[in-house]
C-alpha cells in the first residue's frame, strides 16, 4: 500500500503527514475528486461555485 501525499492549506508545502510539519496547519489531498457521471451532488456543487463567482 502506497503513501498518500498531502498539501498544506496554509503554506502550500507537501508532506506525508496529516498536519504540516512547518506551520502545524491541516494538510489536505491535493488531487481533485474523481469524476462520475452519476454524481448526486454535482448540481449543488456547480450552483455553489456559480454563486461564489458571482459574489466576487
Amino acid at each position: 500500500m502506497g503513501l498518500k501525499i498531502y498539501r498544506c492549506k496554509n503554506c502550500g508545502r507537501y508532506t506525508l503527514e496529516g498536519t504540516c510539519p512547518a506551520c502545524g496547519s491541516i494538510a489536505v489531498d491535493p488531487s481533485p475528486a474523481k469524476f462520475s457521471p452519476k454524481d448526486p451532488y454535482g448540481k449543488y456543487r456547480r450552483l455553489a461555485r456559480k454563486d461564489e463567482i458571482c459574489r466576487r
